[in-house]
């Protein structure tokens, strides 16, 4: 029997992976066809990180340069003064916001030498030393744990040089509006959405927001001081009167509590965007937080059938004034700018892949255009690369495996080899063929073996 055990687990494997394969063929789909089998699509946008800041010492991402050390005036060549990136929490350096607008964008990249980040942050009266701050695996677990098991982008960028609101107008409108990064208390109307493309050919979507405040939008954000009012800028379609006046819009922008219902009743949408409200890490808040939060998000995806055909993605709506190596290619006036932290999670995703593409914002919507077959909104979305490199749509859908919080020392597993796959299942084929085989002869032989001798019956009958 011993000799026999390897044998039947390989089949008890097979037929696992068959269950497995039939739940996601059968996991409810789309109202329309898509390109790949991927029939629900969920962005999260966290807040303020460069890639350098959560995944610069991350094995084989391209992370902080070894020998690094950002002068203190990159414009004094007298002064000789430097500081060297340093793990957060290891340093008496308080943690702040950085400053992250568009002028200590540009003074941080210092016409392409990327010398200007101290500097620009003691420009703004801050300790420029924290620009060079990182964090790492005690720091995010969870996030690196995603790595290993998922996709890490290591060349993801922001879309623009500059803050949230700018950043959040390119995740939904692949543009900017005309007031750039600020609002200015009017509506900015005459942009198209992926949601209105999404809209014409009747795919769903939807809008989660955590703590939404349906009055809250673009004309009352006065009556919402401090943080609250965050919610338009995150938020950036409450800039928009359709969004705000038409229930056919408005009904699609709920509350975070309807994402985990919608899981639960099998009603996810096809594309569903995400927006966080407290545990968003914008800095100095805590970073532990934010990973639970994302944690809750991709635990009750994997537990619902919903995540046999989903992708999952996590991103960050600018660099936050923190430090980063790359330097951004510039495709217009606005952008790019610099990296951010960005992960991948499905069940067809490439293991433990560090993906090398250049993307932005713009490339989620170039992947939501090409799976549902909708048209671009601007040049640079329809410009964009797509974020196919990180799928093998060829590989068996990934089982769904809950990732633990704290940090994994194992080694990345390998994927199956393919050949073992399908060597498993043909023998699960032909043992079933031979056990159907053999239980029809067995049914006909008794059949048989019932019958009456025509024979003898015969001799009986005789006078």
């Amino acid at each position: 029997m011993s000799r026999l055990r390897p044998l039947v687990y390989a089949l008890a494997v097979c037929v696992s992976l068959s269950v497995l394969s039939a739940r996601a063929w059968a996991a409810p789909a789309a109202a329309t066809e898509t390109k790949t089998p991927i029939k629900h699509f969920i962005v999260v946008m966290q807040e303020n990180h460069s890639f350098n800041n959560y995944f610069g010492t991350y094995p084989g991402a391209d992370g902080i340069p070894e020998g690094v050390c950002m002068p203190v005036d990159p414009f004094d060549e007298a002064n000789t003064d430097c500081v060297e990136p340093f793990r957060i929490g290891d340093n008496e350096v308080t943690l702040e916001d950085p400053d992250h607008s568009a002028a200590t964008h540009q003074l941080q990249y210092n016409d392409g030498n990327l010398d200007g980040f101290v500097y620009a942050l003691n420009k703004r009266n801050q300790d420029g030393r924290l620009t060079m701050g990182y964090y790492d695996e005690r720091d995010l677990p969870y996030y690196w744990n995603l790595a290993d098991e998922y996709v890490l982008f290591d060349r993801f960028f922001s879309s623009a040089a500059g803050g949230s609101f700018l950043n959040h107008m390119y995740w939904v409108a692949g543009q900017p509006a005309g007031s750039g990064d600020r609002m200015t208390g009017e509506p900015i109307n005459n942009l198209p959405t992926i949601f209105d493309r999404l809209e014409e050919k009747g795919i769903s979507w939807k809008f989660y927001v955590q703590n939404y405040e349906p009055r809250l939008n673009y004309r009352t954000v006065h009556e919402f001081p401090g943080n609250r009012a965050s919610q338009v800028t995150w938020v950036p379609v409450l800039n928009m009167d359709r969004f705000i006046d038409d229930s056919r819009y408005s009904s699609h922008i709920v509350n975070l509590d309807q994402y985990f219902e919608d899981l639960r009743n099998g009603t996810l949408p096809a594309v569903a965007y995400i927006a966080p409200s407290g545990p968003s890490e914008h800095p100095p808040s805590s970073i532990q937080a934010g990973q639970k939060f994302v944690r809750s998000l991709i635990q009750a995806l994997i537990a619902r059938d919903a995540w046999h055909s989903s992708v999952f993605v996590l991103t960050y709506d600018d660099w936050g004034g923190w430090y980063d190596h790359v330097l951004p290619r510039r495709v217009d006036e606005f952008g790019y700018g610099f990296r951010v932290p960005a992960l991948m999670i499905s069940p067809y995703a490439k293991r433990g892949h560090i993906d090398h593409t250049e993307l932005d914002y713009t490339s989620l919507l170039k992947f939501i255009q090409y799976n549902w077959g909708v048209g671009p909104l601007s040049t640079r979305d329809a410009q964009a690369n797509n974020l196919l490199s990180a799928f093998d749509f060829n590989q068996v859908p990934r089982v769904a495996r809950f990732i633990p919080f704290e940090r994994t020392t194992e080694e990345k597993r390998p994927e199956p080899r393919r050949s073992m796959i399908y060597i498993a299942y043909g023998l699960a084929i032909t043992l079933t063929t031979l056990l159907i085989a053999f239980a029809g002869w067995r049914s006909r032989r008794s059949a048989k073996a019932a019958q009456p001798d025509s024979t003898q019956n015969e001799e009986h009958s005789s006078p």
